[in-house]
């Protein structure tokens, strides 16, 4: 998700392809040769944010009509004008299930516990940032204060019931002083109070392959936004027409029917026909 409140922007590749027996025992909790599907299909409101925007009550209702049974809420973009009270009720009308929500970074640094109390009293497992503040772009001492403030939050989120996590942009591939400020986070950051959200096409975008970093960090991911990519790399598609190999992705993750996975199409002219096709290619999709 690009966006000049809280995202940044993005472009990237996807490398080898890895089988899922390199992850381990976990990984093959299914019987070899045997496939699966989804079982739940989640969408990021981001892709829908302009009809969000117009009409956040009837766009949740199409969501729900186009077969997503889950979302993933914006609450940096206050999301979309409801209530706390007003969007868990159209939730619950529509049976969207909203396991995770996009917040500011800054929510971590300032009332902390009110953020864990909203996101508990919606039902929600995740809050995870998206994005960090500019003074990352240039700085890892800056990356490495940001983990420091995760570790803190995180470790409260933990008491509450709750996980702090962390989504990729593509832009945190970029080498600072000859280091990759993502790895420098992910080393920081402690398992037991931070997880991680792979985006596939952010990080392709960003020049990093998902499949790799989803065998080294394995135990980390534990939420995903599914996305396709052009051939060059400029900007997503919709699913099944770009060049990401999401058969073999999605049959690397392990216990995949713990993790919420998310449809994010940033660039579409008509999103919700978008959000349609991508969710009949997932629908669809055996791994």
């Amino acid at each position: 998700m690009t966006d000049t409140l809280d995202r940044r922007t993005f472009l990237g590749a996807l490398g080898t392809a890895v089988g899922a027996a390199a992850f381990g025992p976990a990984a093959r909790a299914r019987l070899p040769g045997t496939r699966t599907r989804l079982r739940r299909i989640g969408l990021e409101l981001y892709t829908v944010r302009e009809q969000m925007k117009r009409d956040p009550v009837g766009t949740l209702h199409q969501v729900r009509v186009i077969g997503y049974d889950q979302v993933e809420l914006l609450w940096s973009w206050n999301n979309f004008g409801q209530t706390t009270a007003e969007l868990k009720a159209t939730l619950e009308h529509e049976g969207l299930r909203a396991p995770s929500a996009h917040i500011a970074p800054e929510l971590l640094l300032h009332d902390w516990q009110r953020s864990l109390d909203t996101a508990n009293s919606i039902g929600q497992q995740y809050l995870i940032v998206p994005s960090l503040p500019e003074e990352t772009d240039h700085s890892l001492d800056a990356w490495k204060r940001w983990a420091d403030h995760f570790n803190v939050a995180g470790a409260a989120a933990r008491r509450a019931g709750l996980w702090l996590a962390f989504h990729n942009e593509p832009n945190h591939m970029t080498p600072i002083d000859g280091q990759v400020p993502y790895d420098v986070f992910i080393a920081r950051t402690d398992p037991k109070a931070v997880r991680l959200q792979l985006d596939t096409g952010n990080m392709i975008m960003g020049g990093g392959d998902p499949l790799a970093y989803l065998h080294r960090y394995v135990d980390r991911y534990w939420s995903f936004h599914i996305k396709d990519v052009v051939a060059d790399r400029s900007h997503d598609t919709e699913l099944g027409r770009g060049t990401v190999n999401l058969r073999a992705f999605l049959a690397a993750i392990p216990e995949i029917h713990r993790k919420p996975c998310y449809v994010e199409q940033e660039t579409s002219a008509d999103p919700l026909a978008s959000a349609r096709i991508d969710y009949n290619y997932l629908k669809n999709l055996s791994f």
